[in-house]
């Protein structure tokens, strides 16, 4: 059997692009860094861009998309999104290629079949000009990818319930992000319920929502200047262990790194 693969080449406000499939082809879920970036991690574990049946857009902020236009066009990828995402990525001033010939439309909670995959795209509560995330179901298994999202709602919530692996927005420290340097207005941003998940806000949700179906959780989209990867992992992880969760036994949890590749995850 062919097993499901995982790998962010890159997860942060610098840009965030991840990898899941197989050891010959998968799906791409964003890709907001440098298209030569994306190829040389895909080269190193043996694929190309055209072993990618998609790119799947969770919304049209700049660090999520720089590189989409130039892997539809040029590389002749499908670029999978909802109508309003699309229109969004078009009116973007980063993305120089625009879309044409490799634009598809999606709508949330309708799921599609893309090769091996089923891709399903739910609403997510962000300031872009639409938000989704998605579950991706191969064989038996279901991944769900949450990022940029200022709490966790019904419909999210029941992608990530049902995850067998998950990335998870875990964007910020609330007393580094009060105590830092950032203007009034783009702390309230943050904070806001359509701004980014904190780590308390992910871990209290990981600890109410844990069930032994959940194998791994992916922290995602940390801040530079307002978090710190070990302090994510043990603020998530003392949530979980007061309800008698053992991180390292019970569930794996992984920070993703802003710039650079993660290992691939086989499993």
């Amino acid at each position: 059997m062919d097993k499901l693969r995982f790998q962010s080449f890159g997860s942060g406000s610098s840009g965030n692009c991840y990898f899941i499939g197989n050891a010959s082809n998968g799906l791409l879920i964003d890709a907001g860094i440098g298209v030569r970036s994306i190829r040389k991690c895909l080269r190193n574990i043996g694929l190309d861009f055209e072993n990618i049946w998609g790119v799947f857009v969770t919304h049209d902020h700049a660090d999520h998309i720089k590189a989409v236009g130039s892997i539809g066009e040029k590389h002749l990828v499908p670029i999978y999104s909802t109508r309003k995402v699309h229109e969004g990525i078009h009116r973007s001033y980063c993305v120089t290629e625009k879309l044409y010939s490799s634009k598809k439309y999606i709508e949330k909670e309708e799921t599609v079949q893309v090769g091996e995959f089923k891709v399903t795209a739910f609403p997510v509560s962000h300031d872009a000009t639409d938000n989704v995330g998605y579950t991706i179901e191969y064989r038996d298994q279901r991944f769900t990818f949450a990022t940029d999202l200022g709490f966790v709602g019904a419909e999210a919530s029941a992608h990530l319930e049902t995850a067998d692996y998950m990335v998870l927005e875990a964007n910020y420290d609330l007393q580094m992000l009060q105590q830092g340097s950032y203007p009034i207005h783009l702390k309230n941003r943050i904070i806001a319920k359509t701004g980014h998940l904190s780590n308390d806000q992910a871990g209290a949700f990981l600890a109410q929502k844990y069930n032994e179906r959940i194998k791994y959780i992916f922290l995602c989209h940390l801040s530079r200047e307002n978090n710190l990867p070990e302090l994510a992992y043990t603020t998530i992880q003392n949530y979980l262990e007061e309800k008698q969760v053992i991180v390292g036994q019970d569930v794996q949890l992984v920070t993703l790194d802003r710039l650079n590749p993660s290992e691939l995850y086989v499993f």
